[in-house]
């Protein structure tokens, strides 16, 4: 069979600036609200030259998805049993913190799609985020258990975890707003890192 020939780097430029593009477009106007037309422009190219390289807006935000969900799972994909268990939930929650700092546009992008009924996830998240998520929360159990951290709902603190971290970059201009000059990101981990040490260290 004929090897498919690498694609030219003027080709991996181009595709590199419609997904750069349609981050942008999609997770200002969501999935409904944008139009390939928008894409292109973002990215300074026609439209008949941005479907030589996605036939579909469909296929441009499945790629973008994609690459989100590797990147989004990765902390929670890294829990490590052998671990210290506070230490290990405290690195989490930083470095999904971390993720909103850096990556605010790919996590509004996601909760655009879960408000919307996630017509586009519903298999990835009752499959992949399911079992992901299962795994872990019979870590968390198991911790709870051992008394190596308080007892409480395993799913319901991821659930918080991801509430209280995404929240700085899918809320950012209200958070902003209301915080004036201070930039949200400065009083925030130690904030969180307190909030959560307090509630799961165990009691003597």
């Amino acid at each position: 069979m004929t090897k498919a020939p690498s694609p030219t780097r003027i080709q991996k430029k181009n595709r590199a600036a419609i997904l750069e593009a349609a981050l942008e477009v999609f997770s200002t106007h969501g999935f409904r609200g944008t139009t390939v037309d928008q894409i292109a422009t973002e990215a300074g190219l026609s439209k008949p030259n941005l479907l030589y390289y996605f036939p579909s807006k469909e296929a441009i935000f499945n790629e973008l998805m994609s690459g989100l969900l590797d990147t989004w799972l990765d902390p929670l994909r890294s829990l490590d049993p052998d671990g210290d268990p506070l230490q290990e939930i405290l690195s989490y929650v930083e470095r999904k913190l971390q993720m909103s700092r850096d990556f605010p546009r790919e996590s509004r992008l996601y909760a655009n799609e879960i408000v919307q009924g996630a017509p586009r996830m519903l298999d990835t998240i009752s499959n992949d985020l399911k079992s992901l998520v299962e795994e872990k929360s019979a870590l968390l159990d198991s911790w709870m258990a051992a008394g190596k951290i308080n007892r409480t709902h395993p799913k319901h603190l991821l659930f918080s975890i991801w509430s209280l971290t995404q929240h700085y970059a899918d809320f950012d201009v209200q958070v902003r707003t209301l915080m004036g000059d201070e930039d949200p990101f400065d009083a925030a981990p130690d904030y969180l890192e307190t909030l959560y040490r307090r509630m799961l260290t165990p009691r003597n």
